[in-house]
């Protein structure tokens, strides 16, 4: 196994991007401690991993990348690509929870 390359604590913000939401992963959040988060296509699952924990002070249990194909759009006779991107599927650990919209029970 390789040792954990540490990164600049500035670059570790910058590879979260932002989180994605939907049904799919508001349902990983429920049943599995999963968050679904787009990050930057040059990001590693180790790096991610330090990313995440610094960023929202968690402890991950695991990380799962999935490169995502943008899609081909038209608009009338010109034809276009939006950008490839990348998803990562961060497993929280046990007792561990990310509350992106900053309301109170």
């Amino acid at each position: 196994m390789t040792a954990v390359k540490t990164v600049n604590e500035e670059k570790l913000f910058q590879i979260v991007l932002a989180p994605h939401v939907s049904e799919k992963s508001t349902r990983l959040a429920d049943k599995h401690r999963q968050i679904v988060l787009e990050v930057r296509p040059d990001a590693s699952k180790p790096v991610i991993k330090q990313a995440v924990e610094k960023m929202f002070n968690v402890q991950v249990e695991s990380v799962t990348v999935v490169n995502m194909k943008g899609k081909a759009k038209r608009s009338g006779r010109f034809e276009g690509r939006r950008k490839d991107w990348k998803k990562a599927y961060v497993r929280l650990k046990e007792g561990q929870d990310i509350d992106f919209l900053g309301q109170q029970a």
